[in-house]
């Protein structure tokens, strides 16, 4: 009876203690179905997290049994995947646009446009500038550029700027040329003012929009605030994480590590610099700057304009425009001589190319300073159109495609007229750079086309619209995988920044930002994918959005 009773006296003793040592966790994520993202692309019941890293992921049992949570969340089987990460975006922009910005996108014409400027200057009648974004005449039945003569009837005192929906065209009125000296005699290389019976249309195209936005007073710090607020609250809507802003200035990036560190935004952001003396003497000099919430360590260039507005860089003349073949934004000397410093300051070079041509271009100045090989990560933005024999760069130069699947699918219904029916093989070829360079990071280019990374995923894999035309998939030889295109919205797009040893995939010793899907995207039909939802998403832990 003695040796009974001192056998379960010692088993609660060992009971005990085994509770006692048991590691305290912030939260435990149970009952769920986890992509870790890891190298093995694994799945996982359990997760949990402290001080906002992952301490374990695995077998729900485990977990519980060895961690003893503060909080616990019971995911009743829904899906969990490392927080989405948008590679290339505007993210201060789209929070501006929404704040300040007449919203023109998916207008059906022109006189669409006008009136909702006329309803937005109505809600801001104290604006002096009134300015819109997102217009397209490609999907009106008129698919020729506006003039300025309505704008001027309705407003002949104050300055209008309406952006064309890729931000590489713009209408002004005649009070706006005016105020920035604009006649039908100014020049500027890289851009051009369209002009009609030898008098300006309001048209600009490419740099020369920059003659109209340098003359728009900038934001003060409590609009900057405000506008990263609310774009933070709209991404985290549709579980993005983190972002990769493309073109910041030294004062915005500023503002966004104060905000940080205060606390006061969440959202993790990889800030590409725009090539400014001011970026260059404040950051580039210094060497990268970097923080959990901020990453500062690429310079973002553009080689040539947009497709859409006939100004990327053809190597042959646009098939629905003869003697045009695009621009080029800036001079391959000065790419030169910034990825010269960019190589030796440590820095990333990030090129938007969107023609044949501009690509060609960057694909050999990228080889001419990484010479074969390497781990530099230099990236070509949008990378739309590729001739043949330069898909083969990629890989030689270890050069890194960063694209935007959702491109594809809003230039499928235009894109050949621009092409034609040889160079169009040539376009949005997803796949054909993936096998070259191995890996390749997905974003969306917002606010040029929706923040929903569930559109990106759709686009990658179905290759559709959301009315899901083309019945076969646009050029779907070059559709990715839901495993590749998963991966580009997260690991891969972490790695974009050298950031993968810290996000991108849920292991321990990572941060904690995860999302929580009401479906799993990786098992759902095509027709479901655009429509799944997020359910909560967190970023170190911290709950940020719950439906």
């Amino acid at each position: 009876m003695k040796i009974i009773f001192r056998f379960f006296f010692l088993l609660i003793i060992v009971q005990i203690a085994g509770c006692t040592n048991m590691e305290k966790s912030d939260l435990i994520i149970r009952n769920a179905i986890i992509y870790t993202i890891d190298e093995n692309f694994g799945m996982a019941e359990a997760m949990a997290v402290k001080d906002g890293i992952i301490q374990a992921v695995g077998n729900e049992n485990e977990i519980l049994g060895k961690y003893e949570p503060t909080h616990v969340y019971d995911l009743g089987g829904k899906a969990v995947y490392p927080g989405f990460i948008d590679a290339h975006c505007h993210f201060l922009s789209y929070g501006i646009g929404l704040l300040k910005r007449a919203d023109l996108v998916g207008t059906n014409s022109f006189e669409e446009v006008i009136e909702r400027v006329k309803n937005h200057h109505q809600k801001f009648p104290s604006a002096f500038w009134i300015e819109g974004r997102g217009w397209d005449q490609n999907d009106w039945l008129v698919k020729e550029f506006p003039d300025k003569n309505k704008l001027d009837e309705l407003f002949p005192d104050n300055p209008v700027i309406l952006t064309r929906i890729d931000g590489h065209g713009a209408l002004v009125n005649s009070k706006a040329l005016n105020m920035a000296g604009i006649t039908a005699s100014t020049k500027i290389e890289g851009g051009d003012v369209i002009l009609k019976n030898g008098e300006p249309t309001g048209i600009l195209i490419d740099n020369a929009i920059e003659l109209i936005t340098d003359i728009i007073p900038n934001p003060d710090n409590k609009q900057l605030a405000e506008a990263l607020e609310v774009a933070q609250t709209n991404c985290f809507a549709v579980g993005l994480t983190g972002v990769h802003d493309a073109g910041l200035g030294t004062h915005e990036i500023k503002v966004i590590d104060s905000l940080q560190k205060n606390g006061e935004l969440l959202i993790r952001i990889n800030a590409m610099l725009s090539p400014t003396t001011e970026n260059f003497e404040t950051f580039v000099e210094s060497g990268p700057y970097k923080t959990d919430l901020l990453n500062v360590r690429s310079i973002k260039l553009y080689a040539d304009g947009a497709l859409g507005s006939r100004g990327a860089k053809l190597l042959h003349d646009y098939s629905d425009h003869h003697g045009n073949s695009g621009l080029v934004l800036t001079t391959p000397d000065m790419i030169r001589d910034i990825c010269k410093t960019a190589i030796e300051k440590g820095f990333q070079v990030n090129t938007h190319a969107i023609g044949d041509s501009a690509n060609r271009m960057m694909l050999h100045l990228y080889g001419e300073v990484l010479k074969g090989k390497n781990d530099k990560r230099w990236r070509i933005e949008h990378v739309q159109i590729i001739a043949p024999d330069d898909f083969e760069l990629f890989g030689k130069y270890s050069i890194i495609p960063s694209v935007q699947p959702t491109h594809a699918t809003s230039d499928m219904y235009w894109a050949v007229d621009r092409l034609g029916a040889e160079r169009i093989k040539g376009a949005y070829a997803y796949k054909q750079l993936l096998d070259q360079a191995g890996w390749i990071p997905l974003g969306t280019d917002f606010p040029i086309e929706n923040i929903n990374p569930m559109y990106t995923f759709y686009a990658a894999v179905v290759r559709k619209d959301l009315k899901g035309w083309p019945e076969g998939g646009f050029q779907i030889e070059n559709a990715l995988s839901r495993k590749e295109a998963l991966k580009g919205m997260t690991i891969w797009a972490a790695k974009a920044a050298f950031e993968e040893n810290e996000k991108g995939s849920l292991e321990p010793g990572k941060m904690a930002d995860f999302v929580v899907m009401e479906k799993d995207i990786m098992k759902a039909t095509d027709k479901e994918l655009p429509n799944i939802t997020v359910l909560k998403t967190f970023v170190a832990g911290q709950e940020v959005y719950s439906k």
